[in-house]
């Protein structure tokens, strides 16, 4: 499990995690500043901003294509957009300069930096063992199609596998849609599967009617089984499998063209030769 429920809140445990590690070491940095006789937060408070901001911009330089033909989509954070190492170098950087002006800043900048990394990683690890989902492979689960056809979920092994968890009522679900039928007909060396969570057949085909939107391997989960399978209740939620049908990544939250072209990279990563250009469509 990757999110927090509360009531129909899902909270994604990932930035949690982080607001908590940041805090954890912001009290760490004012304290050991007021033993030292100077006021560190003003400058704590800039490196973690500056981080934030190097960590998006890292993440957009790395994907800039995605973003030149809709530059206002850099400022839509809820895409999940983020380079790390980036951000931690900016705030580093810019601690080690504001150190070099005032050496008390020395101690507290570098202990709290060092706080806030050893507890995210913690933290983030803490999560990863928590969900223990890593490795699961596809669920042995049987969905009717539209068409009532009754399909297998372990019949997509041998491709990387992407899941979407959606409903035609959550807004998030429905603004992620076309860019998902655009990945759908561009890599067709990945199979993208639409399972919608406890809806009807006819509500869905008048969705996808109403919407355009002309869509393969559409499946229908009146009971949720997928989400359950891997204790996610969010929508939408998407896992990613590789072609041996082991789950590899969550998303919690709609896709944006970088970060879904981030996760489709480091499927085909690790996908066999025969299935890495996108063109081929030869299963290995």
């Amino acid at each position: 499990m990757s999110t927090i429920q509360l009531g129909p809140l899902a909270l994604p445990l990932a930035p949690l995690v982080l607001l908590v590690a940041a805090g954890l070491a912001l009290w760490l940095g004012k304290r050991l500043g007021r033993r030292a006789g100077i006021d560190t937060e003003p400058v704590l408070l800039r490196m973690l901003l500056l981080g934030l901001l190097g960590a998006r911009l890292g993440f957009v330089w790395q994907w800039r294509g995605t973003y030149l033909h809709d530059a206002l989509s850099i400022l839509d954070l809820r895409d999940g957009g983020w380079e790390p190492v980036a951000g931690f170098a900016v705030a580093i950087v810019y601690g080690l300069a504001q150190s070099q002006r005032l050496t008390a800043l020395r101690r507290p900048v570098m202990v709290s930096t060092v706080a806030l990394m050893l507890i995210w990683t913690a933290g983030e690890l803490a999560v990863a063992a928590f969900s223990q989902s890593r490795g699961r492979p596809l669920p042995a689960i049987s969905l009717p199609a539209l068409d009532g056809a009754s399909v297998a979920l372990t019949g997509y092994v041998g491709k990387p596998t992407v899941v979407n968890l959606w409903a035609t009522w959550c807004p998030p679900c429905r603004r992620e849609m076309p860019l998902l039928q655009q990945a759908q007909a561009a890599h067709p060396a990945v199979n993208f599967v639409f399972v919608n969570q406890g809806e009807g057949s006819a509500q869905v085909s008048r969705y996808l009617q109403s919407e355009g939107l002309t869509l393969r391997n559409v499946l229908l989960d009146a009971r949720r089984a997928t989400g359950a399978a891997f204790n996610e209740s969010a929508l939408p939620t998407t896992l990613f499998f590789d072609a041996k049908g082991n789950w590899v990544a969550t998303r919690i939250g709609a896709l944006s063209e970088a970060t879904l072209a981030q996760r489709l990279d480091a499927l085909r990563t690790s996908a066999p030769a025969c299935l890495k250009q996108p063109q081929q469509q030869a299963v290995c």
